[in-house]
């Protein structure tokens, strides 16, 4: 009894150790949903019901923020309306517009981005769209174009509403295609803002701070590598956040969804988020696959010469992928597709076929070119066969021309 229960204790810690070693490098996510990354490649490092429909809250605004970039000049102004300074619910941030208030577009985007100010969507939204309603259609049309399946906007600021949803997926595919243009980039990697005086407001004391702890020096969330990008919070979508970070050239995208608020006060979404970016830092680099020129497979020609028939396959390009550090390249499974009809004459470089590989759920391809020119073999049948010809042409001129030399005697 004794030794059965040893060993069963010996088979736990075993079960247990391996699984660690195993899992040792998958980031430990608490939050709701989430996804990691790569952006140049499209590469997702990490999913975590990353498909599932979930509240945005304020990472809402990013699609506010394109369109507005979209479709106005950052110096033309928009006029604050009634509707967009008192429909508010309480509890809300708002950067203190005032009705009738003129303000440039490019202070509405600080106070949008920077502060999360929810009046301020309201006025980008009637100055883009008319009404809140045409701009949420605007947000809706933009959100399908960029391939989102499962996001539904009813208004420009996250808002609870349950007909107003996304997911970490569809999030990242907005948040990517924000991040190719270098205003929205520096709106969301800006710490404070301070708004100017207008029509309606002397003051210059509306701050703008950020409300993403992670671009803040102080904070003990401050990372140096994050560029953005934007925070979200409702009772009902929890902590929300919207991130990228770029280190060594490489930049990554992280959404994190419903993540708490832990008992000790921490924040759930800046654990997590700091988690993802580690794990795809540190876990992954770029690799060569393959490299150009580097022969994949020898075939035979069967009608070549001798001297070219047996052909290397040698790769078209270089195929370099976002990989994790312990993948061993020389032993990637692939597939080759040759060409239906291979056969000399064949001229160097010419393309015979392509090479897949496929990793994660990601495929690498490039075409397989011929290393040399392949001559057709010398046939001697066909050689001899033609000799044949010829002479038997020849004899048969000879015949008809001693023919026409007899006739010509007889007539003399």
């Amino acid at each position: 009894m004794k030794f059965k229960k040893k060993f069963l204790s010996l088979f736990i810690i075993f079960i247990v150790f391996f699984s660690n070693v195993a899992f040792a490098n998958e980031p430990n996510i608490a939050s709701s949903a989430a996804i990691l990354v790569e952006s140049s490649t499209g590469k997702i490092l990490y999913e975590k019901n990353a498909y599932e429909k979930m509240y945005p809250a304020s990472t809402t605004k990013i699609m506010t923020a394109i369109l507005a970039l979209e479709n106005c000049d950052l110096d033309e102004k928009a006029k604050v309306s009634y509707n967009a300074v008192y429909s508010l619910p309480s509890g809300y941030v708002n950067a203190n517009l005032i009705n009738g208030e003129e303000i440039a577009i490019k202070d509405l985007m600080y106070a949008l981005l920077v502060k999360s100010a929810n009046d301020a969507a309201i006025v980008l939204a009637e100055h883009i769209g008319g009404s809140v309603e045409n701009f949420s259609e605007m947000m809706n049309k933009k959100a399908k174009e960029l391939g989102c399946q499962n996001t539904n906007f009813v208004n420009p600021n996250g808002i609870h509403n349950n007909n107003h949803y996304s997911t970490a997926y569809d999030l990242y595919l907005i948040a990517s295609y924000c991040m190719k243009n270098e205003t929205f980039r520096k709106y969301v990697s800006t710490t404070n803002y301070t708004l100017p005086a207008t029509n309606k407001y002397e003051a210059t004391d509306r701050v703008c701070i950020t409300t993403n702890d992670m671009l803040r020096p102080k904070s003990k969330y401050y990372n140096k590598n994050v560029i953005g990008i934007k925070t979200g919070y409702t009772t009902e979508s929890q902590n929300c956040l919207i991130a990228a970070a770029e280190k060594n050239g490489i930049q990554l995208i992280s959404v994190v969804l419903h993540g708490e608020t832990n008992p000790d006060g921490s924040s759930q979404r800046y654990i997590d988020t700091t988690n993802l970016f580690n794990y795809g830092f540190d876990d992954f680099k770029f690799t060569d696959i393959i490299t150009k020129g580097k022969v994949i497979k020898n075939i035979e020609i069967p009608n070549a010469s001798k001297d070219t028939k047996q052909l290397d396959l040698i790769a078209e390009d270089t195929l370099n992928g976002y990989l994790k550090n312990n993948i061993d390249t020389n032993n990637l499974s692939y597939e080759i597709d040759l060409n239906e009809s291979i056969e000399a004459p064949i001229q160097e470089n010419s393309v015979l076929g392509n090479i897949t590989y496929t990793i994660d759920n990601i495929s690498y391809k490039t075409n397989l070119l011929a290393s040399h020119s392949v001559k057709k073999k010398f046939n001697i049948k066909i050689l001899l066969l033609m000799f044949g010809l010829f002479l038997l042409i020849k004899g048969i001129l000879l015949l008809l021309k001693f023919r026409n030399k007899k006739l010509k005697k007889r007539r003399k």
